[in-house]
């Protein structure tokens, strides 16, 4: 029996998409090229240009594609929980010596290309910040966060270590890091008695 064309299609989309990682992991982001990947995938070059218009765009959805079931929020009731379990399982994910190394290279891309950025910003910076923002709100409303709690800057304060030592100092960023970060956070959203 003969694969459909859109089953034909599908297999050679995520074949693509796999060389696309495997050459990234091999050897780096900066070497990656189309012509290296058509080869590994056993395309044209053509068939990879009519799905995607850059190397940004190409490496993107294949990075992306490796994820998004990892990164779901829990409500168990409790906000702090539920943040940890969320937080860690980007800290797990990050540490990973295979998808870390690799995000980080799609976030440099992102500084230079505006559809690369404006990819990983919907695709994933946004709706893992709308999620976090909604779990701590839900929080907020059940009396669990201060009631004037700025939503979005908690957000930022949330994310803002991570991306610390993932990016800038590039220190080793563990279970133990988050346990201490989130302590340090929660010890200032908690809701206070008014005087």
């Amino acid at each position: 029996m003969t694969a459909s064309p859109s089953t034909r299609g599908a297999a050679r989309t995520a074949a693509i998409m796999q060389a696309t990682l495997d050459l990234a992991r091999e050897n780096g982001y900066a070497s990656l090229s189309i012509e290296a990947v058509a080869a590994r995938a056993g395309v044209g070059k053509n068939t990879i240009y009519r799905r995607w218009v850059s190397k940004g765009e190409l490496f993107l959805d294949s990075l992306l594609s490796q994820n998004a079931p990892a990164l779901e929020f829990a409500d168990t009731g409790d906000l702090l929980a539920d943040l940890l379990r969320q937080a860690y399982a980007v800290t797990d994910l990050l540490a990973n010596g295979t998808w870390g190394p690799l995000y980080r290279a799609l976030v440099a891309e992102a500084q230079h290309d505006p559809a690369v950025a404006a990819g990983l910003d919907e695709r994933f910076i946004r709706p893992q910040t709308e999620r976090t923002v909604a779990r701590v709100k839900l929080g907020q409303e059940q009396g669990q966060v201060s009631p004037d709690l700025d939503l979005d800057l908690a957000m930022t304060i949330l994310s803002g270590p991570l991306y610390y030592r993932l990016l800038i100092s590039r220190e080793p960023v563990s279970r133990a890091f988050i346990d201490s970060v989130f302590a340090t956070l929660f010890a200032g959203l908690s809701p206070r008695e008014r005087p």
